[in-house]
This record gives structure tokens, C-alpha cells and sequence, in this order.
């Protein structure tokens, strides 16, 4: 990895279970709870009998690890870096809004996350802006927050032949895949879905979760004649349904998360060089621009905002035919990219010295 050796020191406990979020039933939960505290001694056995390496990174979700890591860390003298990705507190709390702030689970999990960043050297998020947002939440020093793009896997989202030509009577297909949660912004695109039902667009929606019984409730008793909404497809299908869209959709809550997060599917409709409209914030801003051709900047949780974004698409469509998307900015979300800027953060480029990946979750 960039002139990096790379050691992996994990345990699986979630082996067999392809969707985390869905985890339904006690039996299931007990035996996971079980393997992962199972795996801890063999972690920390198999860590302490590893030569020292210069860095100890612990991936997502690591706030557990990097506690129990701390002390056998400073034995062996390495740099404990942490992968945070997303905050507890900020997705239970502050974005799904399931504990009010003034809850004892919410000043549980905010201890908690505390606690463990103190623990760590130097840790990660996905975007400046999100990085930002830590540093306010629990008064860190700057210097002790990095940025790295989550980028997206190539192999299962290659670039795409790009977009067809078109009559202009017929419908386009927009694409939504994603958990319904808050920080998605579902309504929204149900709303604007609502407004453009008059066979001009054709509207796919793949996921459940959280809003899944709400939203469900409102198309029951006020249909979307031109939606067709699916609980789940394989990840490894996901390329072949934004293969068959002509724009894909991204997150247009206006909460503080989805302002600072440039979400996993925005990485991959970029890799697969299809046209995206998401909404606009200072984190997606770290990465394009307005005026980047296929991509649709909206105001959060304004569906009329949305309508004219697709309307202007269908208008510019022509102009896209043919036309390879997004050949710079995929260049810096390529594993490669990510690397470099994974080792610059950690004070690794290029560097002959070790960096081992230490964890027990997938």
C-alpha cells in the first residue's frame, strides 16, 4: 500500500450477515454479542505476540477496540489511529433523533465516544466538514482530526458506457438506493416523485429501514402511480441498477450529519460515471463543484428544488450522450487516491514503516 506493509490483525463476528442494520431477533444478537467478546482476548493475545509497528489503525465502527487497544498499544510504543467514519452520538441522537439529548442512553453514548477519543492519537473522518464537526462535539485540537475520501470500490462500480441517446417522449429513470433514514431525506423524494407522476419519470427506490413503515403508510393511501419501490437487492447488483438509470439520487435532509457527510452512494454513481443530484453542502463541495457537467446541486428537504433539478437534467440529457462523467474526480476517490491521502494523514507517505490494520469487525 503506497510503499506501506500492511498487517491485519482481525476476527469476523459478523460472517454470514450481509445487511448489519437488519439484525432481527435475540438469538441473533446474543451470538454476535458472544463472538465479539469472545474475540477480544484472541485480538489482544495475537497483537501483544506481533513485532511493533510505527501505527496501530483501528477501522470503523472502533470505539470499543481503540479502548481496549490503548494500554497494549503504549506497551509495545505505537501510534493508535482511528478510523471513526461516523459518530454515535451525532447518527443516534442528534440525526435518527431515537433518544432525546437529555436521555441517559444519550449521555451514555456520549461519554462513551469521549472516552474513546482520548484513546486515540490521531483519528479520521470521511469529510473536513464532518472531521470539523468532532473537533466542536467533544473540544478536540484540530490537529488531531484528518480528512480521507471514502472513495469507492471499482470493482463493483466500474465505469459505465455512458449515457444513450433518447426520445425525447420517452420517461427517464431515477435512481434511489439506501437505508430510510432521516439523514436520506426520503420524503423529499417521495414529494417530488408526487409532483413529476405524470409518466415523464420513471422512479426507483431500493431500501428500508427506520421511515420504512411511514413512508410506506403515505404511498399506501396516496399512490405514486410511476414508483416502484424494492426492500433489498444484492450489493453486487447495485452497478446493474444504476447501469439502467439515467440520474441517480443522493441525501437531502437538512441536518447537521448530511452536511457534513458525503454519502457511500454519491462515491459510487461518480465511479459509475452516472449523473447525480444531491443535496448541497460544504462537504460535498469538497469534492465538486456546481458546475461539474452531470451533477445537480439542491437546497436540503425541497422538493420543488428537486423537481427543477430533474427538469434541468432532462433538459441538458442531450449534451451528456456519449459523454464519459467525471474523469478527474474519479481519479480522486480511486483506491489509489485514498492511499495516499490514508498514509499522508498518518504520517506514512511513502514511507518504508509498518502500518497494521487492528480490529474485529468486517
Amino acid at each position: 500500500m503506497n510503499g506501506v506493509d500492511l498487517v491485519e490483525c482481525h476476527a469476523s463476528v459478523w460472517s454470514g450477515i450481509e445487511d448489519k442494520s437488519q439484525l432481527i431477533g435475540w438469538r441473533k444478537k446474543i451470538k454476535v454479542i458472544l463472538s465479539w467478546i469472545i474475540a477480544y482476548p484472541t485480538l489482544i493475545s495475537r497483537f501483544m505476540r506481533l513485532p511493533r509497528y510505527q501505527t496501530v489503525l483501528v477501522p470503523y465502527m472502533g470505539h470499543l477496540d481503540v479502548l481496549l487497544l490503548w494500554p497494549f498499544a503504549k506497551l509495545k510504543g505505537s501510534q493508535v489511529a482511528w478510523d471513526i467514519f461516523i459518530s454515535l452520538y451525532n447518527t443516534i441522537v442528534e440525526d435518527r433523533q431515537m433518544f432525546s439529548n437529555t436521555h441517559p442512553v444519550s449521555r451514555l453514548i456520549y461519554v462513551f465516544e469521549w472516552l474513546a477519543s482520548r484513546a486515540a492519537d490521531r483519528m479520521l473522518m470521511d469529510t473536513r466538514a464532518h472531521a470539523d464537526y468532532f473537533v466542536r462535539r467533544y473540544h478536540l485540537p484540530d490537529e488531531r482530526l484528518g480528512a480521507v475520501f471514502v472513495g469507492a470500490e471499482v470493482e463493483h462500480f466500474p465505469l459505465l458506457k455512458p449515457l444513450g441517446p433518447k426520445e425525447s417522449s420517452e420517461p427517464i429513470t431515477i435512481l434511489f438506493y439506501g437505508q430510510f433514514i432521516p439523514l436520506h431525506g426520503i420524503r423529499t423524494i417521495v414529494e417530488a416523485a408526487r409532483e413529476l407522476d405524470d409518466g415523464t419519470v420513471r422512479w426507483v427506490l431500493i431500501g428500508r429501514g427506520q421511515e420504512e413503515g411511514a413512508i410506506r403508510q403515505e404511498l399506501d393511501a396516496n399512490p405514486v402511480k410511476h414508483l416502484e419501490w424494492l426492500s433489498w437487492v444484492r450489493y453486487q447488483e447495485l452497478v446493474d441498477w444504476i447501469a439502467r438509470a439515467d440520474i441517480c439520487l443522493g441525501i437531502f435532509s437538512k441536518s447537521e450529519k448530511a452536511a457534513s457527510v458525503i454519502p457511500n452512494k454519491a462515491f459510487q454513481v461518480i465511479s459509475s460515471g452516472r449523473p447525480l443530484i444531491t443535496r448541497d453542502s460544504p462537504a460535498i463541495r469538497e469534492l465538486v463543484s456546481e458546475d461539474e457537467p452531470g451533477i445537480f446541486l439542491v437546497s436540503p428537504e425541497d422538493s420543488p428544488a428537486l423537481v427543477d433539478a430533474i427538469k434541468r437534467f432532462r433538459k441538458e440529457r442531450p449534451n451528456l450522450v456519449g459523454r464519459p462523467l467525471f474523469e478527474n474526480l474519479r481519479k480522486r476517490i480511486s483506491a489509489q487516491a485514498t492511499g495516499v491521502a490514508l498514509c499522508a494523514e498518518l504520517g506514512l507517505r511513502y514511507a518504508p514503516d509498518k502500518v497494521m490494520q487492528s480490529g474485529e469487525t468486517d
